[in-house]
């Protein structure tokens, strides 16, 4: 099953963006293609279902909030996002603190509360290990004491 944006149903779920005349449906259903880039429409894995289509629209609200956030100034190719630690007037000299994530991805989806949200979705989905029944030795050829399997 693949999944089919509902921009009436994300207007309301998500009321930043109820705005028609700032964000018409073309523009969301852009960011909507867009997000898909980042997480498949296609219903399968440990991400499904619900889980998967309220992923994809979080997805989407972080690119349209990170939109807002360039289009007003606060970030882009013209500043340099992270904590500043310190600042100085004359001869101007800033000095950043890089950002408290772990990994780049982690970083860019902690620019929004959507992506912040989407995070902690991905992070429980993906929790645990492996497991695999049985003795190490039964992995080899020959088990302990030289019998073979």
């Amino acid at each position: 099953m693949i999944f089919i944006f509902d921009i009436p149903a994300f207007r309301i779920e998500f009321p930043a963006f109820a705005n028609v005349i700032k964000y018409p449906d073309a523009l969301l259903q852009s960011d909507w293609d867009l997000a898909t880039c980042y997480i498949s429409d296609t219903d399968y894995g440990i991400l499904n279902g619900k889980c998967r289509y309220q992923a994809l629209c979080l997805m989407t609200a972080h690119l349209q909030a990170l939109k807002d956030i360039i289009a007003s100034g606060q970030g882009g190719s013209s500043t340099v996002p992270g904590l500043v630690e310190n600042s100085k007037i004359d001869k101007i000299e800033v000095k950043l603190t890089p950002p408290p994530v772990k990994t780049q991805w982690a970083w860019w989806l902690s620019l929004t509360g959507y992506g912040q949200e989407l995070l902690a979705l991905l992070q429980m989905l993906s929790v645990g290990g492996l497991f695999i029944r049985g003795l190490p030795e039964k992995l080899g050829f020959r088990r302990i004491g030289g019998i073979f399997a």
